[in-house]
């Protein structure tokens, strides 16, 4: 199964940026790839609430998650969405941040809300709210693609292993990690978090990702770390995409899952313990 991991540096504009990631799908399928999967946010890379509320609409009537659909089912590829930016109708007008498996005839097989968000202060200079603008989804999801158990995780979801040990048990053969990662975390613990994962659950991970600085017509810039990443089910790195924007391949042999796991069989092996006193 070859695989291809979308590289973007998305702007704050949707409709750009969906006729940048169809013609990237195009290049994609030319070459042979058949799953091919796109960053956190494709639809849209912005700091401003108020830019987002104007420019970013529901499920039901997003633009980007149509024509992806289409494109997929043009191409006959499955498609991860990595995430986009969505309105809902919460009544604190928060959004959704809702990963996408899209099948090769353009249907919907699963999504995923991003449980953890992304509410640190990495310096003094530089802090995310991620919760003030997303509200957290709070289910985990496997997805059935035929060729793989895929399960959805996305971005700061990297950091909680027992998200990712819990879809394993269930069944996961690759992790999907769809990220927009701060520059300083990602030099710090990107590659690091990406193997402990594949180690812990004996998964290929599948992380494309956002990077450089994203264009903005209103409010701050953001800049992103890059570096999508395909990582064994035995931890090795198979491929680093580096910073610039572009499409990596990778052939997956799905066969190396038992294997990894037959070596190592830790996911059989918990054991109850009493936690600590606090």
């Amino acid at each position: 199964m070859k695989v291809a991991l979308l590289q973007l540096t998305s702007s704050d504009d949707p409709a750009e940026n969906l006729e940048i990631v169809r013609g990237m799908m195009r290049q994609a399928a030319d070459q042979g790839a058949r799953f091919i999967l796109t960053p956190e946010v494709t639809n849209c890379v912005s700091s401003s609430r108020t830019h987002q509320a104007a420019v970013l609409s529901t499920q039901d009537d997003d633009a980007t998650l149509a024509g992806l659909r289409e494109e997929a089912a043009q191409l006959g590829v499955w498609l991860l969405i990595g995430s986009l930016a969505l309105k809902t109708t919460d009544p604190d007008g928060r959004f959704a941040n809702r990963s996408f498996l899209i099948g090769p005839d353009g249907a919907i097989g699963a999504w995923y809300d991003k449980i953890h968000m992304f509410d640190v202060q990495v310096s003094e200079v530089e802090t995310y709210r991620e919760s003030a603008g997303f509200r957290p989804g709070d289910s985990a999801v496997l997805a059935d693609a035929g060729f793989a158990k895929i399960g959805m995780t996305v971005c700061y979801d990297v950091r909680f292993p027992h998200l990712h040990r819990s879809l394993a048990q269930a069944g996961a053969q690759i992790l999907t990690v769809p990220a927009a990662f701060s520059p300083v975390t990602g030099a710090a613990h990107w590659e690091p978090l990406l193997r402990a994962r594949a180690i812990e659950t004996g998964c290929y991970v599948l992380a494309p990702a956002q990077t450089g600085l994203h264009p903005s017509s209103t409010g701050g810039t953001r800049r992103t770390y890059g570096h999508s990443m395909v990582i064994s089910p035995w931890g090795e790195v198979l491929a680093d995409a580096g910073t610039e924007p572009g499409i990596t391949f990778v052939d997956l042999a799905m066969d190396d899952v038992a294997q990894a796991r037959a070596r190592v069989p830790a996911l059989m092996h918990d054991r109850k313990f009493t936690p600590p006193d606090v």
